[in-house]
């Protein structure tokens, strides 16, 4: 997906892909709370009214993986090298329409190359399902999506697929403790029912 985008579109679209924040969030990032290692989640927006985080767990830092990071050094760099101020802006320096972005710029360039646009909320599921499925434990991805309870994020937000469900039960197949044996057939006088029904 990243490769068929143009400039923003594909740095947003990583920057949503890779911390999960939500759209309000996103629309917020702003460079002076950029440290290159984390991104602090100080305010949202919805659409031009300026909001504090959902929650006061909301505000947490957001990690930034070496990857984006490099993408938002970029940014920047194409941005004139600001160091306050939105980090996403439109031209008239107001925080950036993400549904006009991707109904003028992502979904045409997805259609061309043959690939499915979901919105933006499917980053932040996607996000805590790939997590998940490396092994991440579900407390951890909590911390980085910022639910109130681990409980949002297992009944919400990770998806298991049917390929996820067949591998579990694979596993518990394989597992050492799961050899039961071989059990002998029972003979008739071990069933007492017989006798007394």
């Amino acid at each position: 997906m990243l490769h068929v985008l143009p400039e923003p579109a594909a740095t947003i679209v990583a920057a949503a892909s890779f911390t999960g924040v939500r759209k309000g969030e996103l629309r917020g990032f702003r460079w002076e709370d950029f440290d290159g290692g984390q991104i602090r989640i100080s305010q949202s927006y919805w659409r031009s009214h300026v909001q504090e985080p959902k929650t006061k767990k909301s505000k947490a830092p957001v990690p930034v993986i070496s990857q984006l990071s490099e993408r938002f050094e970029l940014h920047r760099e194409l941005s004139g090298n600001p160091e306050i101020g939105l980090m996403f802006a439109s031209p008239l320096g107001t925080p950036i329409n993400l549904d006009a972005l991707a109904e003028d710029v992502i979904r045409p360039a997805l259609e061309k190359a043959g690939l499915a646009w979901h919105g933006w909320h499917a980053f932040r599921r996607g996000l805590a399902t790939n997590l998940h499925r490396l092994g991440v434990p579900d407390e951890t991805i909590q911390r980085i999506l910022r639910h109130s309870t681990v409980a949002v994020t297992q009944n919400c937000y990770i998806k298991t697929s049917h390929a996820d469900a067949v591998s579990a039960m694979r596993s518990l197949e394989n597992a050492p403790n799961m050899h039961l044996g071989r059990r002998r057939r029972p003979e008739p006088s071990d069933i007492s029912w017989r006798r007394t029904h």
